[in-house]
């Protein structure tokens, strides 16, 4: 007599195979990955898109490559110095930026006080120097301002040599000097200097601001401190 399969029962639960904990383990593992490859592409290689403001560009007093000495923009004669030491790779200067950059921007603008920028290293060995390098390469151009606004406005993208390249272009100063600056990194001595100087300041995290070389406490570090500071 042959073998007949039983019947299947539809009121029974069907039987599934599970992926074992190391399986999903693994699977979840790839999946970051990808996402991490993702994202760091685009970092690296998103469109550079700078969205004119209409901001007046200051005038820049003491431009990059004067040894210990920051850039210093505004009009001459003001009342008023503020010393910013930032990171162009630190996300707590960026957060000052967007709280504090039209009420520093707008002291500047009306002739009640200069700006000085110290660009630091203290972040990414490979990044915050190549921004600072670049920034000094457009203040010398007269876009001290434009630069940060661009950088810290998309802080999420890697800023590559060719990105900052690229900026350059739709800066307006994209001459062959500037390019040899940007790509050559011209001004790591200055940036050496400017860093010795902020140590002898005992500056040891950014954002450090002084206001008519008195530093201001972390908690004044909002539009209403800085204007009270300034007074």
């Amino acid at each position: 007599m042959s073998k007949t399969n039983a019947p299947v029962n539809p009121l029974l639960p069907e039987k599934r195979k599970r992926l074992s904990p190391g399986i999903v383990v693994v699977v979840v593992l790839v999946l970051a990955i990808v996402a991490a490859v993702g994202v760091d592409y685009w970092r690296k290689h998103s469109k550079v898109e700078v969205t004119a403001s209409g901001k007046p560009e200051p005038t820049v007093i003491t431009g990059p490559g004067t040894d210990g000495k920051g850039v210093t923009v505004g009009k001459a004669g003001a009342k008023t110095n503020i010393d910013m030491y930032f990171d162009f790779r630190c996300p707590h200067c960026e957060e000052f930026e967007q709280a504090t950059g039209s009420t520093l921007d707008q002291l500047v603008e009306d002739g009640t006080a200069t700006i000085t920028y110290w660009p630091l290293a203290f972040v990414s060995p490979q990044d915050s120097p190549r921004l600072a390098n670049a920034f000094a390469a457009s203040a010398a151009n007269g876009k001290a301002l434009s630069f940060v606004d661009a950088v810290y406005g998309d802080f999420s993208k890697a800023w590559t040599t060719d990105q900052l390249l690229e900026l350059g272009k739709q800066l307006g100063v994209d001459d062959a000097k500037f390019q040899a600056a940007v790509s050559g990194n011209t001004y790591a001595g200055w940036l050496d200097s400017i860093s010795n100087a902020s140590n002898d300041r005992k500056v040891t995290g950014t954002p450090t601001v002084f206001v008519n070389d008195k530093l201001l406490d972390a908690d004044k570090m909002t539009p209403d401190g800085i204007k009270a500071a300034v007074g």
